[in-house]
């Protein structure tokens, strides 16, 4: 199955964070996923890191995006045309791009956040 990690989850992965739920571990631990970083992602870890919201992983995400077998998903104009035309009143940019990019691509995203629930997207957890 082909699964768009959700910021918090590929960071929980790379961190080993306890906060990953078991059945997410295991799918993105099971080679027979295919699993996509969002260029949203990156761009959402290193703005926060640079404001002090989130810690510094210390290392380049790209690197550890590759270094991960995990794919990498570019912003699109559609995906971009998409995201700012989805209604409801989620206001945060990144989940919007992730829930366009989930949509486009009819692909499951995998997070904890239920506010993606209210869109037209499967959420694992």
């Amino acid at each position: 199955m082909r699964i768009l990690l959700d910021t918090h989850a590929f960071l929980w992965w790379l961190t080993d964070d306890a906060r990953l739920s078991r059945r997410a571990r295991r799918m993105i631990g099971d080679g027979t996923n295919d699993l996509d970083v969002s260029a949203a992602s990156v761009w959402e870890i290193a703005t926060k890191a640079r404001l002090g919201r989130l810690p510094d992983i210390g290392a380049d995400i790209a690197a550890s995006i590759i270094g991960e077998g995990f794919g990498q998903i570019s912003i699109s104009v559609a995906d971009a045309e998409r995201a700012g035309r989805l209604p409801g009143p989620h206001r945060d940019p990144f989940d919007r791009m992730l829930i366009a990019q989930a949509m486009g691509r009819d692909m499951p995203i995998l997070s904890v956040d239920p506010a993606f629930d209210r869109y037209d997207v499967r959420r694992l957890w």
